[in-house]
Order: structure tokens, then sequence, then C-alpha cells
């Protein structure tokens, strides 16, 4: 039985306008990257993530197989931030020609978008990953653990490419993930412990005078 986009597309639009919290992802990768970061939404579905990134003042794009969400994303935010492309379509050149940024600073597969590709399309998004992240940007999976493009999956696919697991997480809230966790968020990364951004970011460091007073 094939997957009814017209509901689901519908449904996402009636959450959406219901004002449903739709924006965790948005907070779990804005808190891992700089102001203005480059963001790559694949499977975006009707657009809340990057929306929620773009006010949050990231250059966040999406991208998704499907006109019917697609559809919805352009009637409630920008359109110009959507591309249709599925996931074999992703890499430099295609971003490319449809007019998008060739480097990010995060790569997001939210909602379960492992379990929905073939596997040699997620090993493929590892290898894009790969090309196009910046030297401090990450790469954020949060699908089922368990299933296929769960965690195994994924740490079996980023091998040939310099990704390694940085974090894993049992949901978007950063709690710890265990072998039985029915859920997994995990964040890749070039090297496994990056350095801070040259940004304070909420760091006010006191003076050295300061300890003990």
């Amino acid at each position: 039985m094939g997957t009814n986009y017209d509901a689901y597309a519908a449904k996402m639009r009636a959450l959406t306008l219901d004002g449903t919290d739709l924006e965790v992802v948005a907070r779990f990768t804005d808190m891992l990257c700089h102001r203005e970061s480059q963001v790559l939404d694949i499977g975006c579905g009707v657009g809340n993530t990057v929306n929620a990134l773009r006010r949050r003042g990231h250059h966040a794009y999406g991208v998704d197989p499907t006109p019917q969400v697609l559809e919805v994303a352009a009637e409630l935010f920008n359109g110009t931030w959507f591309r249709q492309l599925s996931a074999n379509q992703l890499e430099s050149a295609s971003l490319r020609s449809h007019g998008l940024p060739e480097q990010y600073d995060a790569i997001l597969l939210a909602g379960n978008v492992p379990a929905f590709i073939p596997r040699e399309q997620l090993r493929g998004i590892f290898s894009l990953a790969d090309q196009v992240l910046s030297s401090s940007g990450v790469l954020i999976i949060g699908t089922t653990s368990h299933t296929k493009g769960g965690s195994a999956d994924q740490d079996e696919l980023r091998q040939g490419t310099s990704l390694q697991l940085m974090q894993r997480f049992s949901d978007w809230h950063l709690s710890p993930y265990q072998s039985d966790s029915p859920w997994s968020v995990s964040v890749y990364a070039h090297i496994k412990q990056r350095s801070g951004f040259p940004s304070p970011d909420g760091i006010f460091v006191l003076p050295s005078w300061s300890h003990g007073q």
C-alpha cells in the first residue's frame, strides 16, 4: 500500500495552522550551529524546520521529492526556500543547478527519512555530507533506532567517509541513548571534538580577578 501524501500534507498543514510545536528539530540544530549557518533539510516535508531556522537567522533550505508537501510548504512559508529533489538526486552538481548553496554547516534528516529511502541513497547522503559540510559542520539524523536506516546502518554506511559519530541521543532533548532506545538522534562531524565558534554565543568569561570573590 502506497503512502497517502495528500492526507499527510493536509495533516501537517492542519497541525501547523493549529500552532502545534513542530520546531524541536530546529531548536536542536540551532544549538549546534553558529549564527547565520547554511542548513539543508533533506525530506523537509511542509517546511516547519526550515521556517523555524530562518526565523532564528539561519540560511536554511529544504528538499523533498513529494509535490504535495512542497505545495503546502509554499503556501505556509516562502516557496523559494524549497526544492523538489529526491535523495538519489543529491550531489554537488544538482545542488548548484537548483540554485542551492554548495557548502553547509548542518545537514538534517529528521522524522524517519532514513527508513523510507534505499540503503544506497542513505550511503550517498553520507558521501554528500562528507563533501559539502564545512570543517565544523554536522550531519544530524533523527530516526527510529532499530529499523532500516537506524543507528547500526548509519554507523556502517558512514564508513569510507571522514565523518565520525560525535554524539547520539535518544530524543531531541539530549536524553542518553541506550542499546534498547527506540529512537535515536545521531550527530556526525568530520572530527569528534569540534572547536568553539568565534562569536560569544552566550559565553562571557569573567576576568581572572573575580575568582573566589
